[in-house]
């Protein structure tokens, strides 16, 4: 079958970062260079190994999204993006660019939003694909189904993994996908600035969830609760229930496109080879480049040694043609 690789710019690029952070790849320009290069590394990884057929890149953007509008301080606490993620991101969209891959962008959404669109809809417009979505971040469970997988890449010694609706359900201890949501409702999301209901973690929301099914059929029957729990559900009901629109992943954004446009048919050498150079990428180089380098380099040799002959005192004789055999 097709695969369709949806990778999120942003987790890969922030997961190489402080993969790097102890030991910083500074080039001979003063340039901080291990965020761009370990996302190289993990997309180098996946056309190696897992050889898709589509790819493409999606992007957050700066600008505030439809959750902002619903509320104000959602991602609110975040801390400012580290300089050297901001000073990457354009080298990654030139690697992108070089590798002839697809960057998606789409102002007042999330990558998370654009790789659900694209996935759910792929899957429904060619019957033989697969999708990947590669990440870490664990929200993307609640868009796996039939022929769509949560994809998380190598890291730090760690085997990929792959996760399909029986791992997904298991890790969450769910019955159906739908729940994930629900369940980030109740317990919030401190790195998104999701609120959640105050004192329900991730083990009680699990068991609120296992026993009532969603939130909304927990605040009908929140008399069926005790004490502070009941309290707490029936005081901030409405609050769960932005929380869980918070933490759902919007299929259904407007963007066009086709499948067919992220047919991945290899890297421009050219441009490839002009970004190694200046981040100075010499191994990633060497290993994507080799064996172009080796087949012009036998090239070249073939050509000199079938014009060029010397004599018995090593003097050249030039522009001898070459025999037939």
């Amino acid at each position: 079958m097709k695969k369709l690789f949806l990778l999120d710019a942003m987790a890969l690029i922030y997961r190489a970062h402080f993969a790097f952070s102890k030991n910083p790849r500074i080039n001979s320009k003063g340039l901080n260079t291990g965020a761009v290069l370990g996302f190289a590394n993990s997309l180098v990884e996946i056309l190696e190994k897992e050889k898709p057929t589509h790819i493409a890149v999606a992007f957050d953007t700066p600008e505030p999204t439809f959750r902002h509008q619903a509320f104000e301080n959602y991602k609110a606490q975040r801390e400012q993006q580290p300089e050297d993620i901001t000073v990457a991101i354009p080298y990654v969209m030139q690697l992108l660019e070089a590798f002839q891959i697809s960057i998606l962008l789409k102002t007042g959404y999330e990558a998370d939003d654009i790789i659900g669109t694209i996935a759910k809809k792929s899957v429904r417009q060619d019957t033989d694909l697969q999708v990947f979505m590669t990440t870490m971040d664990k929200d993307y469970g609640q868009l796996v189904e039939d022929r769509i997988w949560l994809y998380k890449p190598s890291y730090l010694g760690n085997d990929v993994e792959i996760l399909g609706v029986p791992e997904i359900l298991a890790k969450w201890e769910i019955s159906q996908i739908s729940q994930i949501t629900d369940i980030l409702g109740l317990q919030g999301d401190a790195v998104d600035n999701i609120p959640g209901i105050p004192g329900i973690g991730e083990k009680t929301a699990k068991k609120l969830i296992q026993e009532f099914g969603s939130i909304e059929n927990l605040i009908q029957n929140v008399d069926m609760l005790k004490g502070k729990m009941q309290e707490n559900v029936r005081n901030f009901a409405q609050q769960a229930l932005l929380s869980k629109q918070l933490a759902t992943i919007d299929t259904n954004v407007p963007i066009d496109f086709q499948v067919d446009s992220f047919v991945y048919n290899g890297f421009n050498e050219t441009k490839l080879k002009a970004l190694f150079d200046e981040l100075e990428f010499r191994t990633l180089a060497k290993r994507l480049l080799k064996n172009t380098a080796t087949q012009e380099k036998e090239k070249n040799s073939a050509e000199k040694s079938s014009t060029t002959e010397t004599d018995l005192f090593g003097n050249t004789i030039a522009n001898k043609e070459p025999q037939a055999t």
